[in-house]
């Protein structure tokens, strides 16, 4: 179990600056003057730390000062701390404004090349010091990574049930088969019509795999998986060397070897945006905001598609 500070750390932490700052300038008042402080604060800042530690830290040579050897090794070991004490309160500070800070912002792999670094293109215009961290993966690794505090924001489709989320849109699922297939020539096609194929999916642990399984067990089948991959350009690819068809949401940039095909019962999903369960900073509001007003403006839609 950590222990906390002692009590001689606890009284010298808001002298170290003070501190720092007189060793770094080698002179009083223009420390005083860095801080912001009068000089005879500062005096009595530097004359406590010594009485606290009980040594001398610095002797005066000049009109200025200098570091005696305890000082010397006193600095040496501080200076870092104090650097990185300045950096995390800077951090923080700018966090807490809705203009700069740091959003952690993950999106799933079949939400790719166009949509979100489009719509994070725009934000970036809006919000030009605001800095995002960008995670893609699938569904339940993004879940995680919410949960465990490591991302602030994620599209996710769909939205797990424990945590705070809003609907963005839906999209619809089509089968996709290669130009050279039995089926297409067709514009429609009913699950039941499937049966007898291979398919081209994701693992059992991917969301689009779980809603194939679920549909076609409706449908009286199972699935005949070929191929299980986790890449959804490569899947697309599969399919179109003619090794299996595919359910899939619409791809971004069109697939000139792949044929869609309509269900004849549509069948969409919800994309969802998925906050964590702590109250965000601004900058984290600013993305969820903007994320809920825009996505329209994509292939997501406010309801399903009309066949």
């Amino acid at each position: 179990m950590d222990e906390y500070p002692s009590a001689q750390v606890e009284a010298l932490a808001p002298l170290l600056a003070a501190f720092d700052a007189a060793a770094a300038e080698g002179h009083i008042t223009r420390a005083a003057q860095q801080l912001g402080v009068p000089q005879s604060s500062l005096s009595r800042r530097l004359k406590t730390l010594e009485q606290i530690l009980g040594v001398q830290l610095f002797q005066p040579v000049g009109r200025g000062i200098t570091l005696t050897p305890a000082g010397r090794e006193l600095s040496e070991r501080t200076r870092d701390l104090v650097r990185a004490l300045d950096d995390a309160v800077s951090v923080v500070r700018s966090n807490a404004d809705p203009d700069s800070g740091l959003v952690r912002f993950g999106f799933p792999l079949t939400l790719g090349p166009v949509s979100m670094p489009s719509l994070l293109a725009d934000f970036h215009t809006a919000a030009p010091r605001i800095r995002l961290h960008l995670v893609q993966a699938h569904g339940e690794a993004l879940a995680d990574q919410i949960r465990a505090g490591r991302l602030d924001l994620a599209v996710m489709i769909p939205s797990p049930a424990d945590l705070p989320a809003i609907v963005l849109g839906h999209q619809r699922i089509h089968v996709y088969v290669a130009r050279h297939h039995r089926l297409a020539a067709q514009h429609t096609v009913d699950l039941t019509e499937l049966a007898e194929e291979r398919f081209i999916a994701n693992p059992p642990s991917y969301h689009l795999r779980h809603m194939l399984d679920s549909w076609c067990a409706e449908a009286g089948f199972t699935p005949n998986v070929a191929f299980e991959i986790t890449e959804f350009e490569t899947l697309r690819a599969l399919v179109a060397h003619g090794l299996g068809i595919a359910l899939l949401p619409e791809p971004e940039t069109p697939h000139p070897d792949l044929h869609r095909i309509s269900l004849t019962t549509p069948r969409d999903r919800t994309i969802g945006l998925v906050s964590g369960n702590h109250r965000p900073t601004p900058a984290v509001a600013r993305l969820h905001d903007y994320l809920a007003t825009h996505a329209e403006r994509f292939q997501w839609r406010t309801a399903p598609q009309q066949p």
